[in-house]
């Protein structure tokens, strides 16, 4: 396909980013008119309907498509705009918003290792947005080129990707004393877990399952689950003794060695395998969060294996 129009393409990126026409406008500056009138030219040459007009509103598969390429545009252009600074020292570059960095990382890697490795980034001035989401759904964010690069507990790479092993991180299962004490004076065994109520931080969440199945040997169980919105938000909820929960040592160390939560299966932990996703893109940028994000994970997780 030839000669897509550079705005065309950032109307339709900025349709779907901001969630609306008027939004979209406003981010470029022009008339609601204009932005409509951009997007029916997109997608006259692309053959296809691009955005569906619904609430939400959303790309279709082929905008999806275009929205990555446009993202893509703008990751070389950040790269561009870095490289002319260093020979032109005096030019500031455009300092877009639409040019950042986006990334998609599970909340329980923000809450604990994650951040350090985006703050030469940040501080350099480049606009950073962390989409937070469970480590089984990031993916899903690159998939559909709304972010560069991801954390996530997928090991297959997405097409026009790479992938790089980061480490595995631990997690436990805690309550508070007072909650065990009451609940669970014998500990949590195969024959109590289903009687508890475990803290997740979303319906996605499924790290409870998977603790209970693995430390128990049991195949396909149900766990009953409050939600609450973060991690950390998950660890007041357990410290004010809505249930119990499975959280990263990471998370919880301090509590624990404060007396404020204890470790109910201290034989046991479960551990996620987590991999750094990312555009196939020789981009400074990349290179350079890639990195970031390996150091960071190599002074938090355990080593990956070998396979």
């Amino acid at each position: 396909m030839n000669n897509l129009d550079p705005q065309a393409l950032e109307c339709l990126a900025a349709i779907v980013e901001e969630g609306g026409f008027e939004r979209a406008a406003q981010r470029l500056n022009i008339t609601q008119s204009a932005v409509s009138q951009r997007l029916r030219a997109l997608e006259a040459q692309a053959g296809t309907v691009l955005v569906v007009r619904s609430r939400p509103l959303r790309a279709t598969t082929a905008g999806q498509l275009f929205i990555k390429h446009t993202k893509m545009l703008r990751l070389l252009r950040a790269d561009l705009e870095r490289e002319w600074r260093d020979i032109a020292p005096g030019h500031e570059g455009s300092g877009r918003e639409d040019e950042g960095v986006s990334v998609a990382i599970n909340a329980d890697s923000i809450a604990t290792w994650a951040l350090p490795a985006l703050d030469s980034l940040a501080r350099s001035g480049a606009p950073v947005e962390i989409i937070a989401d469970d480590q089984a759904f990031t993916q899903d964010w690159l998939r559909q080129g709304q972010v560069m690069g991801c954390v996530t507990s997928m090991n297959q790479a997405l097409r026009g990707c790479r992938m790089v092993a980061l480490g595995s991180m631990e997690y436990i299962a805690v309550a508070a004393p007072e909650y065990a004490h009451s609940h669970l004076a014998g500990g949590l065994t195969a024959h109590n877990f289903h009687r508890q109520p475990f803290v997740a931080h979303n319906r996605k969440d499924d790290v409870p399952r998977e603790f209970v199945a693995h430390a128990f040997g049991l195949n396909a169980p149900a766990v009953r689950r409050v939600f609450t919105p973060s991690s950390n938000a998950q660890v007041r909820a357990t410290i004010a003794g809505w249930g119990l929960a499975v959280l990263p040592r990471l998370l919880v160390q301090e509590q624990l060695d404060a007396g404020a939560l204890v470790h109910l299966v201290p034989g046991y932990s479960h551990w996620v395998d987590l991999y750094w996703h990312c555009w196939n893109l020789d981009s400074a940028v990349l290179a350079n969060l890639s990195t970031s994000l390996g150091d960071a994970a190599r002074l938090s997780l355990r080593a990956p294996s070998d396979g």
